[in-house]
C-alpha cells in the first residue's frame, strides 16, 4: 500500500481534517469533515487509495533489481554496469532483496547506508571484496545512496511497484572523503629526470616515461591519455580531449558532459609531447592522425607498468589517478577559472568555485601560470 510519511491533522479553523501527500511530482489535499479518530482514518484512507492508484503490489524487490540492472546493462557503460551490479550485490540485495517492494519503507533505505558506512559489505563470504578501510568513505556512500535513490524511482515511475520516494536520505554525519596521496616534490623532480626502469634485472629505458610525465603534468585522466590521438593535438599545442578509454576497454566520451574540453600544454607537456612524438618514429611507427599517440594497450598494463617504474626509482606508491590529483595540487595555486577547464570539471565541482567564458589568449596565459609551478618546485 502507499507509504506515507505523515497522518491527517484536524484544523480548528476549518472544522476538518487534513492530510497532504505526493506522488510522482504532484501533490495533493484529503479531507475528512468527520470528527474523532473516525474522520482521520478516513481522511488517511483517502490519501493511500490515491497513493496506491496504479501500483502493482506484491512484487519482491531481488526480481525488481534484476530487471533494474539489465535496463542499466542495455543503456549504459560496462563499467557502469558493474558499478551499479557491486552496489546491489554487496549493499541493497543483501539487507532488502528477500522483502516485497510495498513493505519497504524509507528507514529500511537509511538503515542500508548507516550500515554500510560502518560494517562495508553485507555480502556474506565476501572477505575478498571487503572494503580495506572502515568506515566507508563519504563518496563510496554517496554512490550507494544515488543508486538507491535511482532504483526506487524507476520502481515507482517504469514499473508502478511503488509509491515510495526517498527524498529524505542522509549520509552519516560522520562520513568523510578519504585523503589522496601526491608525487612530492622529491618524487616529482625524479619522475622529471629519470627515464629508466628494471626489467628482467636490467635497468633498461622505460617506453611509457613520457605518458607518466604527460599526464602529471596535464591533469589527465588515464583513461584521457590512452583516449588520445596524434590528430588531437594540434600544431599550436592545443589539446582536443574527445575521448576516454575506460578499463575494460570500451570507448566513451569521458567521465561527464565536460570532460570534453581543449586546453594549451604548458612548457612541460609540450616537453614530454615532443619527445613521445619522437620515440614514435624512431620506433617505425605509421604516425597518422588516427594513431594512438602513447601505444597503450589498455589500463592494466599502463598501472602495471607505472608501479614498476615507482619501485625501480624509490618512488612511494601512488595510483594513475593520483598523478591527476598531483597535477590538481600543484595548480590549486592558480585562480579556479583557470583550473576547472584543464581538468574537465563542472561549475559546482569542489574544485575552487566556478569559472567563465575563456578570453583570447587566455589558454595561452593558463599553459604559461602551470609551467611556472612546475618548474618552481623542479628546480627546490
Amino acid at each position: 500500500m502507499g507509504k506515507r510519511i505523515n497522518t491527517a491533522v484536524w484544523s480548528e479553523k476549518y472544522k476538518r481534517w487534513q492530510i497532504n501527500v505526493q506522488k510522482d511530482g504532484q501533490r495533493r489535499s484529503f479531507y475528512s469533515s468527520t470528527r474523532g479518530r473516525t474522520g482521520q482514518r478516513e481522511c488517511n484512507a483517502k490519501a493511500d487509495a490515491w497513493l496506491d492508484d496504479g501500483v502493482v503490489a506484491g512484487q519482491r524487490v531481488s526480481k525488481l533489481w534484476e530487471k533494474y540492472l539489465q535496463r542499466c546493462k542495455n543503456t549504459t557503460s560496462l563499467s557502469n554496469y558493474k558499478n551499479v551490479a557491486g552496489i546491489g550485490e554487496n549493499y541493497i540485495l543483501p539487507k532488502i532483496g528477500h522483502l516485497k517492494i510495498d513493505r519497504i519503507t524509507e528507514g529500511n533505505l537509511q538503515n542500508i547506508i548507516d550500515d554500510a558506512y560502518k560494517h562495508g559489505s553485507f555480502k556474506k563470504d565476501n572477505t575478498q571484496h571487503r572494503p580495506k578501510q572502515l568506515p566507508l568513505s563519504r563518496k563510496t556512500l554517496m554512490k550507494i545512496k544515488s543508486e538507491i535513490v535511482s532504483f526506487i524511482k524507476w520502481c515507482r515511475v517504469k514499473e508502478r511497484a511503488t509509491s515510495l520516494n526517498p527524498e529524505s536520505l542522509t549520509i552519516p554525519d560522520g562520513a568523510r572523503y578519504k585523503g589522496k596521496t601526491i608525487l612530492q616534490p622529491d618524487s616529482l623532480s625524479k619522475l622529471f629526470s629519470i627515464d629508466t626502469t628494471i626489467q628482467n634485472h636490467q635497468r633498461v629505458f622505460d617506453q611509457y616515461i613520457y605518458a607518466y610525465r604527460f599526464q602529471v603534468s596535464s591533469g589527465l585522466r588515464p583513461g584521457e591519455l590512452l583516449g588520445l590521438r596524434i590528430g588531437d593535438i594540434q600544431s599550436n599545442g592545443t589539446i582536443q580531449i574527445r575521448r576516454s578509454i575506460n578499463a575494460q576497454g570500451e570507448e566513451t566520451q569521458g567521465k561527464n558532459q565536460n570532460a570534453i574540453r581543449a586546453f594549451t600544454m604548458n612548457p612541460l607537456s609540450q616537453q614530454a609531447y615532443e619527445q613521445q612524438l619522437a620515440l614514435l618514429k624512431k620506433s617505425g611507427i605509421d604516425c597518422t592522425d588516427e594513431t594512438p599517440f602513447f601505444q597503450i594497450t589498455n589500463q592494466h598494463t599502463y598501472l602495471h607498468r607505472w608501479s614498476r617504474y615507482q619501485e625501480a626509482n624509490d618512488i612511494p606508491h601512488i595510483s594513475l589517478y593520483e598523478l591527476r590529483h598531483t597535477f590538481v595540487s600543484i595548480a590549486k595555486h592558480l585562480p579556479a577559472g583557470m583550473v576547472k577547464p584543464l581538468v574537465g570539471h563542472s561549475q559546482d565541482m569542489d574544485t575552487f568555485g566556478q569559472y567563465g567564458h575563456e578570453l583570447t589568449g587566455e589558454s595561452q596565459e593558463i599553459a604559461r601560470a602551470v609551467g611556472t609551478l612546475f618548474q618552481t618546485l623542479l628546480e627546490k
